[in-house]
């Protein structure tokens, strides 16, 4: 039987590819909401993030804005920030 590979993602600020299931997805949805999505299944534009450090070059050069193609406000970033100090565990 055959081995899959694990599905690669880049990430916003380092633009490293990484395995998907090491990085936090942030969607844009079709409503135009800004998500942080656990399950890396919701519909709409979707952009990743590594690490803390990754999400503050993210934050201070707007690429996370960009990647979704929509502004993204600060509490998107809190949140993001929390969820990545406290290993990827999602409310």
């Amino acid at each position: 039987m055959k081995t899959r590979k694990p599905p690669l993602r880049m990430c916003v600020g380092c633009r490293e590819m990484k395995d998907k299931k090491e990085l936090i997805r942030v969607v844009r949805t079709t409503e135009g909401d800004i998500q942080i999505d656990p399950t890396g299944k919701k519909n709409g534009r979707g952009a990743y993030i590594c690490s803390a450090a990754c999400l503050e070059k993210a934050k201070k050069k707007n690429l996370l804005g960009r990647a979704l193609n929509h502004p993204v406000d600060d509490e998107v970033f809190e949140k993001l920030l929390e969820q990545l100090h406290h290993g990827g565990s999602v409310d």
